[in-house]
């Protein structure tokens, strides 16, 4: 991973960018672009929620979602600062999102690093296609983002995305064993111990 300091004088070339994770980008080993680097960091202004999928398809796995809010919410999260020609790549990946422009004011570095001057996102996920659809939230996307935040902001981090994240009455779908996530991730024992336990309210659908 590139060094902070050479990443700020790099950024005088105009071709980098950063955006905001909150779910699964929190999780380096998610991530399918080689990222200069990243930082974590705390978004000011959004709100974070499980919602619906903005299209209409056979499988209703629900979205983890951000959205403008009140001033005074604030989400913790994971600053990644890549390529702008990977910008593509990125928008595919996060489809069902809109990229939406966040203002440098609204993003606070750990370690009180001050941000170069690029072009910042965050993804906020669309209108859903039928709300009153019953969905469902895939355990290996979660398990995807809750070690993320285990490993960035330890297991303080696991329970703080537990309670500021809305729609928790959202079921789970228990596809650990055969992961339907694509950029599913391998926990170890205490891992799988500690997101067992803090999911552990949850209604649990089987998988077949």
């Amino acid at each position: 991973m590139m060094e902070w300091e050479t990443l700020v004088e790099r950024a005088g070339e105009g071709d980098l960018i950063a955006y905001f994770g909150y779910g699964s980008l929190v999780n380096p080993a998610t991530h399918r672009t080689n990222v200069l680097h990243y930082e974590r960091a705390q978004l000011r202004g959004f709100t974070r929620t499980w919602q619906e999928r903005p299209d209409e398809s056979d499988e209703p796995i629900a979205l983890l979602s951000s959205a403008p809010s009140s001033r005074e919410d604030l989400l913790d999260g994971l600053l990644v600062f890549d390529f702008a020609e990977n910008l593509p790549l990125l928008d595919e990946r996060e489809s069902g999102y809109d990229r939406l422009n966040v203002v440098s004011q609204d993003l606070t570095l750990h370690g009180d690093k001050v941000l170069p001057e690029i072009p910042l996102y965050v993804y906020s996920g669309r209108a859903p296609y039928n709300a009153d659809e019953p969905h469902y939230i895939l355990q290996s996307y979660l398990d995807a983002v809750l070690q993320g935040y285990l490993h960035q902001y330890g297991e303080e981090g696991v329970h703080n995305f537990m309670k500021r994240t809305a729609r928790f009455d959202t079921a789970l779908f228990a596809d650990r064993a055969v992961p339907r996530y694509p950029r599913n991730v391998i926990l170890s024992d205490s891992e799988q111990s500690l997101f067992d336990h803090v999911t552990s309210f949850m209604q649990v659908i089987k998988s077949q």
